[in-house]
């Protein structure tokens, strides 16, 4: 079950939607998913290839390919946990975009992805 959760965030980062359509994202809607937690572990992978898969969209300077996890924490948004992972890249000359944050479900599911962290 733990794989799967994990290729579906793959194959979720892969899809041509716009990661970056706004400085926020929606914490209250239902993902529909009841799969279980994975390891801190397990989430920084997804999270790592989700970076990866930015840089390959074009979505995010090819500087990121090289930027360590600054932090994953798990945070509250409307009552749900979401897993919240940072990276921190001082390349970037706009201080505002030096920081990108992925959000996951528990299990791993793709949520959206900002430079705001909420």
């Amino acid at each position: 079950m733990q794989i799967k959760s994990i290729l579906f965030s793959a194959v979720l980062f892969l899809s041509p939607v716009s990661v970056f359509a706004g400085s926020e994202h929606d914490h209250g809607h239902d993902h529909g998913h009841s799969h279980a937690p994975i390891t801190q572990g397990e989430i920084e992978t997804v999270a790592r290839s989700g970076m990866l898969n930015l840089v390959e969209q074009n979505k995010i300077d090819s500087s990121w390919k090289s930027v360590a996890i600054e932090k994953a924490i798990k945070k509250e948004f409307n009552g749900s946990e979401e897993w919240v992972i940072s990276f921190k890249n001082d390349a970037i000359s706009d201080a505002s975009k030096q920081t990108i944050y992925i959000f996951l479900t528990l299990s791993g599911e793709f949520i959206a992805a900002n430079y705001t962290g909420e």
